[in-house]
C-alpha cells in the first residue's frame, strides 16, 4: 500500500492504462495532500528516507527551487507548480496502512457495475486515503 504524486499528462495516462487493474488513482484534495505530507511525509536525503520533522530538511534540498518549508512543498504538489517534478521526486513514496473497513472487491474495477477497487476514482480517492492514512 504505497502512494505517490504524479503530474497528469499523456505519457502518464498511457502508463496508468497499462497498470490500471493493479492500482487505484484519483485527484486528491488539498486537505488530503496536507494530511499525507504531515503524517507520512519522508524526504530523500542522500538516498536515505528521512522523516520531515523540520523545515530545514526541505530548505536544504529544495531551497534553490523556492521551497523553504512544509507548506511550500504542499502548495507545489497540490498546484502542480513549476518545481513539481523536483518536489515529487524529493518525497519518498508514502507507506499507507490497509484501509479501515477493507477493500470492497479487488477483482473488479471501480467504475464497473459490480463496483470494485482498482481504476480511476477521481475525487473519491480522498475517502480511500483517509481510511488508509
Amino acid at each position: 500500500h504505497n502512494g505517490v504524486f504524479l503530474k497528469v499528462n499523456k505519457p502518464i495516462l498511457q502508463m496508468l492504462k497499462l497498470v490500471q487493474p493493479y492500482v487505484t488513482y484519483g485527484y486528491p484534495s488539498l486537505k488530503t495532500v496536507r494530511a499525507l505530507v504531515y503524517k507520512r511525509g519522508h524526504g530523500k536525503v542522500t538516498k536515505q528516507r528521512i522523516p520531515l520533522t523540520d523545515n530545514q530538511i526541505i530548505a536544504d534540498k529544495l531551497g534553490e527551487k523556492g521551497l523553504h518549508g512544509m507548506e511550500d512543498l504542499i502548495h507545489e504538489i497540490y498546484t502542480v507548480g513549476p518545481s513539481f517534478k523536483q518536489a515529487a521526486n524529493f518525497l519518498w513514496p508514502f507507506k499507507l496502512s490497509a484501509p479501515r473497513g477493507g477493500f470492497n472487491c479487488k477483482r473488479h474495477g471501480y467504475c464497473e457495475m459490480k463496483g470494485g477497487d482498482w481504476g480511476n476514482r477521481e475525487e473519491e480517492i480522498n475517502e480511500l486515503i483517509a481510511r488508509m492514512n
